[in-house]
């Protein structure tokens, strides 16, 4: 099941917190440490309240969701508050973005989140002629509407953002999307690794839009692949996510990034692997190579 299709399945089951403090010795780590709960999706399925617990207990203080897990708003934030998280962020669907926005705000006054982030433009969207005029023009409708009530909408890249599109004569869709939105409603979730999968340099990104930057995706990878433009972006996410290592265990340059994006304003870093082989011990090595890097 891809992120949309789980986010859309997740968000229909369900009724549809301030920045966190830090210190001078923070701005030379990553904190606080948050984890993107579409990386432990199958334990979610079965034990939401102990999949939480287990996050909590390896030391990760934020949680970003991708769906609700067939739990209330409300039955989930008490969950969070037991387990001493916070959950300034989720996901959700286009479709959710289009039909649904005004129920997906409403839950997260009640989650506590202060950034709802589309992770997803469908692939047939993206062949169209107006596709991602389209796109900008929801995502700056939304945003505002959002806004006004106290939270910030954002998108979240795959690789495919970066990369030359016919449509817009060649254009890469993530300038097209920065161009033709207002900084005001639409923020930016960057993906770290899918950026750099597609050849991009996310420090480059940083120095021209410093008021866009909201929130990072942190993963890492063992090897930078030969993207196929071709392939569908579903199968191309598969094959390259076989490659995804642990944090600090592939060839992403974590201390140069990081603190990059601190200067820029980001707050929340979110550790996520798309299919990992072993959720629990893959997130605790991560959890455990960020909460050591001192940079």
């Amino acid at each position: 099941m891809n992120r949309r299709t789980f986010i859309e399945s997740s968000i229909a089951a369900a009724a549809f917190t301030s920045l966190p403090f830090r210190t001078p010795a923070d701005e030379h780590r990553v904190y606080p440490i948050g984890l993107e709960l579409y990386t432990v999706r199958d334990l979610m399925k079965t034990d939401v309240p102990g999949t939480l617990s287990k996050v909590a207990a390896i030391g990760y203080k934020e949680v970003e969701f991708a769906g609700y897990f067939d739990r209330s708003p409300k039955d989930l934030r008490a969950m969070l508050d037991k387990d001493g998280l916070t959950a300034p962020s989720c996901h959700v669907s286009y479709d959710v973005l289009q039909n649904h926005w005004q129920e997906a705000i409403d839950a997260g006054h009640v989650m506590g989140h202060k950034y709802i982030i589309c992770p997803w433009i469908d692939d047939e969207q993206r062949k169209s002629s107006d596709g991602y005029k389209r796109a900008a023009e929801l995502f700056n409708k939304a945003g505002e509407i959002s806004r006004k009530q106290g939270i910030e909408f954002a998108y979240h890249n795959h690789f495919w953002e970066f990369l030359p599109s016919p449509q817009l004569n060649g254009q890469l869709p993530y300038d097209f999307l920065l161009a033709n939105t207002e900084a005001a409603n639409v923020k930016m979730e960057l993906d770290l690794c899918w950026i750099t999968v597609a050849g991009k340099d996310p420090l480059a990104y940083f120095k021209k839009y410093p008021d866009r930057f909201a929130l990072v995706h942190v993963k890492d990878l063992s090897k930078l692949p030969k993207l196929d433009p071709s392939k569908n972006s579903q199968g191309m996410i598969h094959e390259v996510a076989a490659t995804f290592t642990p944090i600090g265990g592939g060839v992403i340059q974590w201390k140069k990034l990081l603190p990059a994006a601190q200067k820029v304003g980001v707050k929340h870093f979110f550790v996520e692997n798309d299919e990992p082989k072993d959720a629990i011990p893959n997130i605790t090595a991560s959890y455990e190579y960020l909460y050591k890097l001192r940079f």
